[in-house]
């Protein structure tokens, strides 16, 4: 199981070196994409330009990683994601819920904005003033 992995200054580019993602493929990449979240860089952008096949398991193993990054304030966005993989994930229901981009650029667009809309909404100096006449 071979990962490249290239770490920018707001996120992690982990590029998988695989044509198909199965259970055990998927569990490892798990593992490496988990140890992010206790690091300062959390965010992960998933490059899947040389995957040309997902197995079910691990097609819901990648919805179940997405959901915990966020749920921790961190964002997980995949890209070059090809037209068999996307199909895997819209029959499994999974395409709505997951963050794709067309390519690299756009998910770095992606983890940008979303670290801003963090950054501002866990803004503690943020009050509203109340006018009473």
């Amino acid at each position: 199981m071979n990962f490249k992995i290239d770490t920018k200054e707001k996120f992690t580019t982990i590029t998988v070196e695989e044509t198909n993602i199965n259970a055990i493929v998927s569990e490892r990449l798990t593992e490496l994409c988990s140890t992010y979240l206790e690091q300062d860089v959390k965010n992960i952008i998933l490059n899947l330009s040389l995957v040309v096949s997902v197995d079910e398991f691990a097609a819901n193993n990648l919805a179940k990683l997405q959901h915990e990054f966020y749920e921790k304030h961190a964002s997980f966005v995949i890209c070059h994601v090809k037209a068999p993989i996307e199909k895997a994930f819209d029959e499994l229901e999974l395409l709505e819920f997951m963050n794709l981009t067309p390519t690299e650029s756009e998910a770095w667009d992606i983890v940008q904005m979303e670290e801003i809309e963090r950054e501002l909404l866990d803004d503690d100096e943020v009050e509203f003033e109340i006018e009473k006449d």
